[in-house]
């Protein structure tokens, strides 16, 4: 990894600068990437914004940014990229291009001295080259403070291209299409819907995904995967509920998606076990009715009240073994289980010895 310090004045910073919208923010005489696919929309509020060209005013030091040198393989007319500094590039760019004014007053509106102590101040720049992984294990070593880039994020600034450019196209922009956000957690602009698209068609293989299809013309395998998620979604729990809002639905997708499943008969089990008290993970209601495993519904457990009741009841004999034990080396079994209809209740406890409890519960 070679990683060189280098000072560069506001003049050169902004010489060139052009915001592109949804085609990007250029500047450094075009060289400069300032906003690359996987960046975050500009995110400073007034105060922060202000407050960096502030700095430059005062000639305070502004924290250092770091710019990434491109693969000369890659297709794009920049050669370098912003990695870290975006917000404080941004905000110092749209001052001097006019964008904006401070207190009423715009660049064009300094007097001259003013306007040349801006644009001859001096940002330090770190300009990083090396392969892939070495810039992955830097990227993360210097976003682990302030408002850090995401795993994603980062992945994106690695394995930038034509393939990140038109996957943000569907995952990431504001006028994507709305497919599937009422099901994904986190963020668009933070890449995060980007993010458990690919770790879904990728089976958890994100990086090896990407490196894969980096430079690909487009998305469309992904788009439509992830499409194809959605809707087998939609017409196996067509009602939709609040819980489904982050499920591991590309999950259940790739394992579930060939199987002869019934709506109507599903919507029926999942409305009795959102009804059933004892039931605490409602969450995992959408994973049990597919693969049958209790661990995911979190079934109620019985108090310390009802531990004690239990053992009381029994003098602290096991009723499996028949042995005497204390308290302390017992623990809660349903005397019914709870998928025979058994309630997380007083009169359906018993106490069992640890060793014979896990081996009625298979542990």
């Amino acid at each position: 990894m070679n990683i060189e310090l280098k000072e560069i004045s506001v003049r050169e910073l902004t010489n060139g600068y052009k915001d592109n919208n949804d085609d990007g923010v250029i500047g450094f005489g075009g060289k400069l990437d300032i906003r690359p696919p996987y960046q975050r929309e500009f995110v400073y509020d007034v105060k922060e914004r202000n407050a960096v060209i502030n700095t430059l005013q005062k000639n305070f030091p502004l924290n250092v940014m770091y710019w990434a040198v491109r693969d000369s393989s890659a297709s794009s007319a920049q050669e370098l990229e912003v990695i870290d500094g975006q917000q404080r590039t941004i905000s110092i760019c749209q001052y001097v291009n006019g964008d904006y004014s401070i207190d009423g007053l715009a660049f064009h509106n300094l007097p001259k001295d003013k306007q040349e102590q801006i644009l001859e101040y001096k940002l330090m720049v770190y300009f990083c080259s090396g392969t892939d992984s070495e810039k992955l294990d830097w990227f993360e070593t210097i976003n682990i403070a302030g408002k850090v880039l995401t795993e994603q994020e980062l992945r994106n600034a690695v394995y930038s291209g034509s393939w990140v450019s038109d996957a943000k196209r569907y995952f990431s922009k504001n006028s994507r299409p709305k497919i599937g956000d009422e099901y994904l957690n986190g963020s668009a602009n933070r890449q995060e819907y980007l993010e458990k698209a690919i770790d879904w068609i990728s089976e958890g293989k994100i990086k090896e995904y990407m490196s894969k299809n980096q430079f690909e013309p487009n998305a469309n395998e992904l788009w439509l995967y992830f499409q194809s998620v959605i809707n087998w979604v939609k017409v196996t729990f067509p009602k939709y509920r609040k819980e489904m809002k982050g499920i591991e639905w590309g999950t259940l997708y790739n394992i579930y998606k060939n199987d002869k499943l019934d709506a109507k008969v599903l919507e029926e089990e999942i409305t009795q076990l959102m009804l059933d008290e004892d039931v605490s993970n409602k969450k995992g209601i959408y994973y049990f009715v597919l693969n049958r495993k209790e661990k995911h519904l979190s079934i109620r457990t019985f108090s310390e009240k009802q531990k004690r009741e239990a053992y009381e009841r029994q003098k602290g004999i096991c009723v499996k073994c028949g042995e005497k034990f204390e308290l302390n080396e017992m623990e809660a079994d349903h005397i019914t289980p709870w998928h025979e209809g058994g309630k997380t209740a007083a009169d359906n406890c018993q106490m069992l010895c640890k060793h014979d409890n896990r081996i009625k519960s298979g542990k």
